[in-house]
């Protein structure tokens, strides 16, 4: 259960957008059909946490150029909206010309009525590149301040430097976290004479802005001398679930001490 706890062409002298919105305008601005998507749709756009741009497909021959280019904005409920950019100078003067659509059916359409060189001269380069689609993602992640969240967490760990325990090339990752969702996946206690014997275990999801996701896991437990809560953090559940058995066969030897 969870708990409460390539880029696009650009004109070699414009500056590059620092933000989603600036994305968006940018794209809008250039684009010849701009006025034909949804006002719903920009509106949704327009209140975006974080943009990402990347090359679907490509065609270059005989002087000619065609591309699609997908753009992809993270909305304020966590879904994410797709924008498809056909760029290509098949018309006239060759002047590049700028197309958007909201679905990829209908860049296809645009794509495919496109004029391409009959003959292609040998030694053109004539190449159609396809990206893989993105999985979705595994979690349902919360946009929040998610990179101080993995710096919290990793601050507060107490178990030991290894390779079990996240490094600073971890801590370096997570600071691209925007996106996180934490989830118990264990709990539980016992009673050990009279002491009361306590675990948890949480994976904190996190959503980095290259699509990417990593998960840390934080086992909670009072095994200790003193029966106070302490925290350890781990790179792989298995790490974590053998950290809380290792724990718990060493807690009678630890309270006898």
């Amino acid at each position: 259960m969870s708990v409460p706890y390539e880029a696009a062409y650009e004109p070699p002298e414009s500056p590059e957008p620092a933000s989603p919105e600036e994305h968006l305008e940018r794209l809008l601005s250039r684009a010849l059909n701009s006025f034909d998507l949804p006002d719903e749709a920009i509106r949704s756009l327009e209140r975006s946490l974080a943009y990402d741009s990347s090359l679907h497909s490509a065609h270059h021959s005989a002087g000619m150029h065609r591309e699609t280019y997908r753009h992809t904005w993270l909305l304020a409920d966590g879904q994410a909206m797709t924008l498809w950019e056909l760029v290509h100078n098949t018309g006239p003067g060759s002047a590049a010309q700028y197309e958007l659509y909201l679905d990829e059916e209908e860049a296809g359409v645009a794509t495919a009525r496109l004029p391409l060189p009959p003959d292609t001269p040998a030694g053109e380069l004539s190449v159609v590149l396809q990206q893989i689609p993105a999985p979705e993602p595994r979690h349902a992640y919360v946009p929040d301040d998610s990179a101080d969240h993995a710096r919290r967490l990793l601050r507060r760990a107490e178990n030991p430097a290894g390779a079990d325990r996240p490094g600073d090339d971890f801590a370096r990752l997570l600071r691209s976290a925007f996106a996180h969702q934490i989830t118990q996946a264990f709990g539980k206690s016992g009673i050990s004479g009279e002491t009361r014997l306590g675990f948890s275990l949480y994976e904190h999801a996190f959503l980095l802005f290259d699509g990417s996701e990593v998960s840390l896991w934080e086992v909670e437990h009072t095994a200790t001398t003193d029966g106070r809560h302490m925290c350890e953090v781990y790179t792989s559940e298995h790490a974590a679930r053998a950290a809380m058995a290792r724990r718990a066969r060493a807690f009678p030897t630890l309270r006898a001490r």
